[in-house]
């Protein structure tokens, strides 16, 4: 095999425009524009019109390239397109080669006779998908997300890069990964498929090899396998005759791969050599996990489980549901993942769900998700709309299918397939029948329940298929039930319903739940004017797209806490609400393991600078939800149920071990000063959760004025330390009678961190650190202060934004709590 790349340095521009700028390949047609000055921050205030104007003209990318003699003697010489979005053609020297249309293939097209030995062309013209979007719904109109440009379930682009309730129109296009010539002699290696047999101390491997050949020579195949600790396995066969060919290794003593916090995540490396004579001709390596890992579907009291089961143990999911990172898709890149892949983990992540309405992630994605141990929900990329199920949509999105379920099937991290988001859903509840008809009411189910689980199970049946998501037994058959299945729940946030109300549902999993939050306010800075900072100005409301979002945060503060005192202020208390909604459904979920088995959040992070569900914003910053999951989704998390006066303590047990402990628990005023306490032995099987005890205090809280000057304070202690804990009040904040904490903050410095030291003089909720200027990750924020109990936190060096001293961290740091957010 020859590889000639073709990334780099290219010539762009607008197609009806004479002057050509430099482009980047891999990038995106707005990264070029906005890196030539031709283009405003899409982001800032309201550019993002002017961003979907862009959008509808056509753009053209070109460059000259080499080609040696030599090349031209290969068998086969491809045109190796790994990413084009999405309506392209390509030609070489003049002529046209390939007419792109969807943007999750990867191509492959021979142009050994259209290439020339010395100077050779390549100019690649992108169509407008906007346009061609809004054409076709001229043509057949089809649903898609109301926020978004109609059109969109035409065309083979990730759906949210036009638009979302929670993402701005401003649909990026481009060559927007490799691009290469590759060449062949005799034959390549076309796919390289494994499959892992498991028994007492022994993994035995097949790897199944399929191969293209162009000519007869005398062909092996090497299969060499080495482990974390350098040891090799090694198998050769035959490789004449036959298309495809079957190796096999035997592992012995070998290492699992386990889901983050339940063990390590060693991976082995695999590569498969297609040998002539004694010459490799082409190669392809993998690295896998050892492990087991699928869906359990069994019948119980409830209905049905729906659970992640690793290496025959049944786990609880814990994680969130991903999103792309940028509208503009050249900004997207390994270092902005892995920070966030590293903040899931940092936050106790299990689990992460591929949300069906982006686009299909980059190979080091679920790189980085086996090296850190998050199991992947993968869903295929159809959200929210219907689809016309016609020969040409059902070719196209076969070898899309084939392309990516091959590309990412080996990775250990991956847990399961899912056909779409909200499809079922949507025909079942959402009136979609009596609206498009039967056609495409049957469309869906050949195309969801018929051909794409058997396509996928043709390429990839090692990994559980799942028809939607939410889903219970397909058909349309009440998707959303709670008892069989997943499930989604919007009551709390669309529907109003209180946060408590999470306490009513007990799903077999539930993939989405949440609330809305604005970003900090060093965030909202970078796309406003100060004029611009209020909620409902045109700026703030153009940075939030879900209708009657910003009212709905309003209404969320208005019942659990006081009206903020200003701008600042109420961003921050608006994150505290989300927080507490999402705390209380987790702990909740938590506490009936068994019959839930996973809690998957909306969502994880932003596209863009906005208000909206997620935990970390489009910059990385840490929401107060994020620093919250940290705590509830903590391998051993203690968590209580209360009503009224009464409080029952639980302790849930998410690691392969027994817990032994104690619960201590504080009744005490708003001064921290004790009124009763306790304490209770626990111990909690391995992936187990128990209530430790109940406690009543309607004796002693005998008057409204006593519930509101009171909370209970607990911890689960392990060899002496505080492995969780929390507070509960009998009131909501709003009512609490909190008193001037007056926090006083000692700072310190150590070779790689700094050391904050808290002290209260009354209890102090919700105390958030932060930096005027900087950034960095707290090893705890947005915690629970008492009078009597110093609390310490620290900051990694090479977590801060900039290089601080002693001095100037004291000088930046800036610690407030609850009490300083109204009047």
């Amino acid at each position: 095999m020859q590889l000639l790349t073709l990334n780099g340095v290219w010539n762009m521009k607008r197609t009806d425009e004479a002057e050509w700028i430099n482009g980047t390949v891999p990038g995106s047609v707005f990264n070029d524009l906005l890196q030539a000055g031709k283009m405003e921050d899409p982001f800032f205030r309201d550019n993002e019109y002017d961003a979907l104007e862009l959008s509808k003209f056509d753009y053209e990318y070109k460059r000259n390239f080499t080609v040696e003699q030599d090349t031209l003697h290969h068998d086969v010489v491809l045109l190796r397109c790994e990413g084009l979005d999405t309506l392209c053609e390509v030609f070489i020297n003049g002529s046209s080669v390939l007419k792109a249309d969807n943007m999750h293939r990867t191509y492959e097209i021979d142009v050994k006779n259209t290439l020339v030995a010395g100077d050779n062309t390549i100019h690649i013209v992108i169509q407008s998908a906007t346009l061609y979007a809004l054409e076709k719904e001229k043509e057949q109109h089809l649903s898609s997300c109301a926020d978004a440009v109609p059109g969109i379930s035409h065309i083979r682009k990730a759906h949210s890069m036009f638009g979302w309730d929670w993402g701005p129109q401003i649909p990026d296009a481009g060559i927007w990964r490799s691009i290469s010539i590759v060449g062949f002699d005799t034959c390549r290696i076309d796919d390289v498929y494994v499959t892992q047999q498991h028994s007492d101390n022994k993994v035995n491997l097949d790897i199944k090899v399929d191969l293209q050949k162009w000519s007869d020579s005398s062909l092996s195949l090497r299969a060499v396998l080495e482990s974390p600790d350098g040891k090799t396995y090694e198998h050769t066969v035959s490789a004449a005759g036959g298309s495809d060919a079957l190796l096999q290794l035997e592992v012995a003593d070998p290492q699992i791969w386990w889901p983050h916090n339940y063990g390590s995540q060693p991976l082995y490396s695999l590569k498969v050599e297609l040998l002539n004579g004694s010459h490799a001709i082409d190669d392809k390596s993998l690295t896998i996990g050892l492990r087991t890992l699928t869906i359990n579907q069994e019948k119980d009291a409830w209905g049905e489980s729906f659970e992640f089961e690793a290496n025959g143990k049944r786990i609880f999911a814990m994680g969130a549901n991903y999103i792309p990172e940028d509208n503009v898709f050249g900004r997207i890149s390994f270092e902005r993942t892995e920070k966030l892949i590293k903040s899931c983990v940092e936050a106790n992540y299990n689990c992460i769900r591929v949300w069906g309405g982006g686009y299909y992630c980059d190979d080091y994605f679920y790189d980085l998700c086996d090296q850190y141990g998050l199991i992947v929900w993968q869903d295929h990329m159809y959200a929210c709309g219907n689809y016309d199920f016609n020969e040409q949509f059902k070719e196209s999105i076969r070898l899309e299918t084939i392309d990516n379920v091959k590309r990412i099937r080996h990775h250990a991290s991956l847990g399961l397939w899912s056909g779409n988001n909200e499809l079922e859903y949507a025909w079942a509840y959402w009136g979609w029948g009596e609206r498009y008809g039967e056609k495409l009411q049957q469309d869906y189910l050949k195309q969801f329940e018929q051909y794409l689980p058997e396509l996928n199970e043709s390429i990839d049946p090692n990994t559980f298929y799942w028809r939607s998501s939410p889903s219970s037994t397909g058909n349309f058959d009440d998707p959303n039930n709670e008892n069989i299945g997943d499930m989604h729940y919007w009551d709390v946030w669309h529907g109003r319903k209180p946060i408590t109300e999470f306490r009513t549902l007990y799903p077999r999993f539930m993939s989405e739940f949440g609330l809305q939050s604005f970003p900090s306010l060093k965030t909202v800075e970078s796309f406003t004017l100060p004029e611009d900072r209020n909620i409902f100005s045109y700026v703030m409301e153009s940075h939030q797209k879900n209708g009657t979002g910003n009212e709905k945060i309003l209404y969320y503060i208005s019942e659990y806490f006081k009206y903020p005192k200003n701008f600042d202020t109420l961003l921050y208390v608006s994150q505290l609400i989300q927080a507490e909604g999402m705390r209380n459904a987790v702990e909740h979920w938590r506490r009936n393991r068994g019959r839930c088995m996973g809690a998957i959040y909306w969502q994880l992070n932003d596209i863009w600078p906005v208000a909206s569900w997620s935990s970390l914003d489009y910059f990385g910053r840490w929401k107060a939800a994020h620093y919250s999951t940290k705590r509830y989704f903590a391998p051993v998390l203690a968590s209580a149920c209360e009503e009224g006066t009464s409080v029952a303590l639980h302790v849930s047990n998410e690691t392969l071990e027994p817990v032994e402990g104690k619960l201590t628990w504080r009744l005490l005023n708003h001064r921290s000063e004790v009124i009763q306490s306790g304490e209770q032995a626990a111990a909690v099987d391995a992936l187990a959760t128990k209530e430790i005890v109940a406690l009543d205090f309607a004796a002693v809280l005998d008057s409204k004025q006593k519930q509101r000057q009171s909370y209970l304070e607990f911890d689960f202690i392990v060899n002496g330390q505080s492995v969780s804990g929390g507070t509960v009040q009998f009131v909501k904040s709003k009512h609490f009678d909190y008193l001037n904490p007056q926090i006083s903050v000692q700072v310190s410095e150590a070779e790689d961190r700094f050391v904050i030291e808290l002290e209260s003089q009354a209890f102090a909720k919700f105390v958030e650190l932060d930096f005027k200027a900087a950034d960095a990750l707290f090893d705890d924020n947005i915690f629970d202060l008492s009078a009597s109990r110093p609390k310490t936190v620290t900051v990694k060096k090479d977590s801060l934004s900039e290089t601080l001293s002693l001095d100037a961290f004291r000088e930046q740091l800036t610690v407030r709590s609850l009490f300083d957010t109204y009047e």
